[in-house]
């Protein structure tokens, strides 16, 4: 059991995957805020049971799962559908990442949470020990997801603007990983920072 947790976030195309894979390597349990957001809505939960209630019987597929392809064009579309389904699902979320997190085996757990600043911070996650944010110039995330996603350069211009912006994400930040470099550079920053985080723990 583990009550230090350490939060992982970045912009879109930063590398954060790669940043937890690292992590994961050297034996250190991450818990994934996508996965949690999919396990507050499994069929027979009490989560999709409020989703039901609140949109009708029409978000399910012909399974009985969440359609969401359906459920995402519907709140996109309708800003105040959207909060209501967040406000069903992300403190779901949160509970679900922080019992998997306290209950990981290793000296400290990584919560991996995509939309970190722009789902509040610290403010919203406060039993995170520390945050740690995977930075990369703007460009770098343009010519990564132009190559990555096979988009033109407009497209990836919306969809980094889209996010939080840099100086957002770097201000919620305990540390900060700028990952502009080799995959050989990052692997000695992780183990650098797994250094930082077993100390922290063993406090």
């Amino acid at each position: 059991m583990s009550d230090t947790i350490i939060g992982v976030t970045g912009g879109v195309a930063s590398g954060k995957s790669t940043v937890t894979r690292l992590f994961e390597a050297l034996g250190v349990e991450v818990v994934d805020a996508d996965v949690a957001a999919r396990e507050v809505v499994a069929p027979g939960s009490d989560g999709l049971a409020e989703v039901v209630t609140a949109f009708g019987a029409g978000v399910l597929d012909g399974s009985g799962a969440l359609d969401r392809a359906s459920m995402r064009q519907r709140v996109f579309a309708d800003e105040d559908s959207r909060h209501r389904l967040e406000a069903i699902i992300h403190p779901r979320v949160r509970t679900w990442m922080q019992e998997r997190c306290l209950a990981a085996t290793g000296p400290y757990a990584i919560a991996a949470i995509p939309l970190l600043a722009e789902g509040g911070g610290r403010a919203t996650w406060p039993w995170l020990a520390r945050i740690l944010v995977v930075d990369v110039p703007e460009a770098v995330q343009r010519e990564r997801l132009m190559a990555r996603d096979g988009v033109d350069e407009a497209l990836a211009l919306r969809m980094i603007a889209a996010q939080s912006d840099r100086a957002g994400r770097l201000a919620i930040a305990d540390d900060v990983l700028v990952n502009d470099g080799p995959l050989e550079a990052l692997d000695a920053h992780v183990a650098a920072l797994d250094r930082r985080y077993r100390a922290l723990a063993s406090v």
